[in-house]
Order: C-alpha cells, then sequence, then structure tokens
C-alpha cells in the first residue's frame, strides 16, 4: 500500500509539473513524458512487489495443511481424513505425529462421550503405518469435504449414508490391511504402504483436487515469520489447555523448548512407535464450541458443524478468542478474531478440538475454567 501511495504521489507531482510547464512545452512532448513517467512507475512498482515475494526452493511449495515447504508434484494431490479410534485398548496410535492436521471431537453420547481422531495427511503415500482405523459418522463427511479430502473408515452407521453420496466426497472403506496386534479384530486395521495406492487402482478415485474443492483452508503466516498474539488486547496466557472429554481426559501443553504443544491423553504423553516414540505436537490449537443433535439412544450424533459458533485460538503460549463460521458442506471452516479479522496461523501442525457447547465452561486455560 505504502508503495502504491508513492508512485500516485510522484505521477501527481509530475502532473502538477507539467501543467506549470505547459505554456513551454507542446501537448505531444508532454503526452510523452508522461507516458514514460507512468510506465517508470509502474515498473517500480512490480519490481517492488516482486521482490517482496518469496522465492521458494526450486521444487517445491507450501503447504495448504501447514504452509510447510513440501514437494511441488504434491501441489494438487489430495490429501486422506483417516478415522483413527481412541478407546485406550486402541493405543499406542501407529502414524499419527506425521499427520498434518488432527481433529478430536466426541463421537458418541455413551460411554462418557468417548471421542474419535480425524487425521489429514496430504503426503499419504510416505505412510508405513497408520491408525488403528475405525467408523466415520457425518460429522467427519463435512469436514472432510471441505478440505477435498478422501475419507478413510472401516464403516459407519447410515446416518452418513445421505452425506458420502454428495459428489465432493470419495472414501476407502474396509479395504485396509490387518495387522496382527493381539487385539480383538476390530482394532487391527490399518492403513500400511500401498494400502491407499491399491484402493486408487481398484476404484479409479481422483488423486487430485475436484472442482468442489474451494482452495486453501488455513491464512497462513508470510514465510518464515511467527503470528504475534500479544497485539491483541483479550490475549491470555495459555500454557496448557484442558479439554472437557471425560472419556480420555486430554490435554495440550506448550512445550517453550519446541514452541509447540505437546498432547497428552489418558494420563500420559501420546506417543508414536511407528515414529521413533516422537509425541504428538502441534503448533496450532483450535478449540471449537458446536452444538449437536443425538440421533438415538445407541449415543450417535452429529455436530453442527455448517453454521457459527465460538472458540479459541492458541499458538507459542498464548491465546485469543475466536469466532468460526462454516457456511456449506465444501466450505473451509474460517476463523475471526473479536475485530472479525480472519486470523493468521502460524507454520506448522494445527489440532483441532470440537467441543460440545453443554460441556464448553469446562474447558481449562492455565486450570481456570472459561465459562460460559
Amino acid at each position: 500500500m505504502k508503495k502504491r501511495i508513492a508512485v500516485i504521489g510522484m505521477l501527481t507531482i509530475a502532473a502538477l509539473s507539467f501543467t506549470a510547464c505547459g505554456k513551454d512545452k507542446g501537448e505531444e512532448d508532454l503526452s510523452t513524458e508522461m507516458e514514460e513517467l507512468t510506465e517508470i512507475a509502474e515498473n517500480t512498482e512490480t519490481a517492488s512487489e516482486t521482490e517482496e515475494e518469496e522465492v521458494l526452493p526450486e521444487g517445491m511449495y507450501r503447504s495448504e495443511l501447514t504452509n510447510e515447504l513440501i514437494d511441488e508434484s504434491l501441489k494438487n494431490q489430495r490429501p486422506i481424513a483417516a478415522m483413527v479410534d481412541n478407546e485406550s485398548i486402541a493405543l499406542p496410535h501407529y502414524g499419527m505425529s506425521e499427520a498434518d492436521v488432527v481433529y478430536e471431537m466426541m463421537n458418541s453420547t455413551l460411554n462418557g462421550r468417548i471421542t474419535r481422531f480425524m487425521v489429514l495427511v496430504k503426503d499419504w503415500e510416505k505412510i508405513k503405518q497408520l491408525g488403528s482405523i475405525r467408523s466415520v459418522r457425518p460429522t467427519n463427511v463435512l469436514l472432510a469435504s471441505e478440505w477435498g479430502a478422501i475419507l478413510c473408515h472401516d464403516g459407519g452407521p447410515f446416518y452418513v449414508d445421505e452425506y458420502m453420496e454428495d459428489p465432493s466426497i470419495d472414501h476407502f472403506s474396509g479395504s485396509f490391511s490387518r495387522v496382527d496386534n493381539g487385539k480383538s479384530k476390530e482394532y487391527t486395521e490399518y492403513i500400511v504402504a500401498g494400502d491407499l495406492e491399491d484402493n486408487f487402482e481398484r476404484t479409479g478415485v481422483s488423486k487430485e483436487y475436484l472442482s468442489y474443492y474451494e482452495g486453501p483452508h488455513y491464512q497462513f503466516v508470510k514465510g518464515d515469520a511467527q503470528v504475534d498474539l500479544t497485539d491483541h488486547t483479550d490475549m491470555i496466557a495459555a500454557g496448557k489447555i484442558e479439554l472437557p472429554f471425560q472419556h480420555n481426559g486430554s490435554y495440550v501443553e506448550y512445550d517453550k523448548d519446541s514452541g509447540e504443544y505437546l498432547y497428552f491423553e489418558y494420563g500420559k504423553a501420546h506417543v508414536d512407535p511407528g515414529n521413533d516414540n516422537k509425541q504428538l505436537a502441534f503448533k496450532n490449537v483450535l478449540i471449537q464450541s458446536a452444538g449437536f443433535t443425538q440421533y438415538d439412544e445407541h449415543g450417535y450424533m452429529i455436530f453442527d458443524v455448517v453454521t457459527q459458533g465460538g472458540g479459541y485460538y492458541v499458538t507459542n503460549g498464548n491465546a485469543i478468542p475466536v469466532s468460526w463460521k462454516k457456511e456449506s458442506m465444501t466450505s473451509p471452516t474460517r476463523y475471526y478474531d473479536t475485530q472479525g479479522n480472519e486470523i493468521t496461523l502460524n507454520t506448522g501442525k494445527t489440532y483441532v478440538a470440537l467441543v460440545p457447547v453443554d460441556n464448553w465452561p469446562e474447558v481449562k486455560i492455565d486450570g481456570v475454567e472459561i465459562g460460559p
């Protein structure tokens, strides 16, 4: 904007100069000088804008899921959205530490409102083992659609059928590998190397984004910059975020050394044996308050995600209140600060928690319940 103002100012001064000397120069000369100066000013502005553009390493681009530099060959590749069981017997989870975005949300109103993960992976060809894989719910279909992702799951209740019929959704169900881990069958299905390629070949599902995909989801910082929430007057310190998930008691805690939020559940660190026991960690944390509708006495339900609500954005040890809005099945969920500006996220992985609106007051930030 400053450059544009400077250019306009230059032209204005030139125009005044031409007017002053108009008695000594012919109109044709004045016109020629004006055109030359305009061209110089436009070239200067274009050059300045080009200088500000980030020069990326050859063959790389910034991922639309994390803003991290990844291979350019992946640019049009659709991510997968895999359903991962979160019952304690399903632990340890494999492959989750390498996911780009992880959602956690209530999966049923029964069993202490047990949660389930939906994990998004852009570069799915790198997967060695991910899971265990379990069934899908309607909320997950609505959220996967906004990413242009392919849902990977093992069945689901008939409540998902009407949502699965939408052309924006493709999915692979019950077509992954069984791993002998000494557990009952429902905890033995995993996505392993080669499974996804086999599914694509068998089904003919497109690996590339479809026309329904509405484009990049999050707004990220430029280059290697860092979001500074201290600019917000409503910022609060947020070293530890405790979610009101009764069944697994999950929480994230800020680690100053890494600048990330480490994930814990069932009273211990969540580690990934498929990745040298690395703990699940995130640069960004988004907490959404969401209403829900219970379908039946078996606990099946759907979150109200195609609507708007409140929440928090957390990064670098601080948090700000936000509002969120999703306008349709395929439209991305957008997040706004209290001034109505869309927020900018830091480069890195993101954790999204959908918290039932009736549990929202029980969310704790540094040990204090946020209240209504």
